[in-house]
């Protein structure tokens, strides 16, 4: 199979929907065929989320890009992942953010994804185990905070940890089907849209559900 010919051809049908052109570019050049399994390596570039093992999944590569598209990145801004799984949203956060902090609860694909990133050579990433405390608070404000699993309301921890203006991006409702919730917060009050339907895993700990 022909990833790069792959690739493109993804990259291609999300342009009708996504308009950021340096998220399609970033898009463009992840290799989404080493995130996943191997045995799943042709399916790769198929507009659809794929399980990783361990009861995990790598999201749609539309949500991904959706997801990004919001959080308006640039070189210059720092951004919190939530559950790094297999580092393939990683990898496109840090294509276009000047430092991704990323965290996750499960040590085994924590250190897979590690491995890969680091084989991949980025260099503005910084990988830790998830603690009881959500996200990195000593490492805030955060310019934006994407969390790739879903939490029953919106993590009042993760608003705190954003800066003034800041964009947090999380999918919230019940176990298994969610709303794609965009949060920015000002100086007086927070701005909420609704992105649409979505399905996450759940997102585990303080402030979202328990194991």
């Amino acid at each position: 199979m022909d990833y790069d010919i792959a690739r493109a051809r993804l990259t291609n049908l999300l342009a009708a929907e996504i308009q950021d052109k340096r998220v399609l570019s970033a898009m463009s050049r992840v290799p989404r065929e080493l995130f996943v399994p191997p045995a799943l390596a042709e399916s790769a570039y198929d507009n659809a989320p794929l399980p990783i093992g361990l009861n995990q999944t790598i999201s749609q590569p539309y949500i991904v890009a959706l997801m990004t598209e919001k959080l308006e990145l640039t070189a210059q801004k720092k951004v919190l992942e939530i559950g790094t799984g297999s580092g393939y949203q990683t990898a496109i956060l840090a294509e276009l953010a000047g430092k991704v902090i990323t965290t996750e609860r499960i040590p085994e694909l924590l250190h897979k994804a590690e491995a890969l990133l680091a084989r991949l050579g980025y260099k503005n990433i910084e990988t830790h185990l998830a603690g009881e405390t959500l996200g990195r608070p000593d490492n805030a404000p955060y310019d934006a905070i994407i969390t790739t699993a879903g939490a029953p309301a919106i993590p009042q921890s993760l608003i705190q940890q954003l800066a003034i203006e800041g964009r947090l991006i999380i999918p919230v409702g019940e176990r298994y089907d969610q709303n794609l919730l965009l949060v920015i917060r000002h100086q007086e009050s927070n701005e909420l849209i609704n992105l649409g339907a979505c399905r996450f895993v759940s997102l585990i700990g303080k402030d979202a559900w328990e194991d």
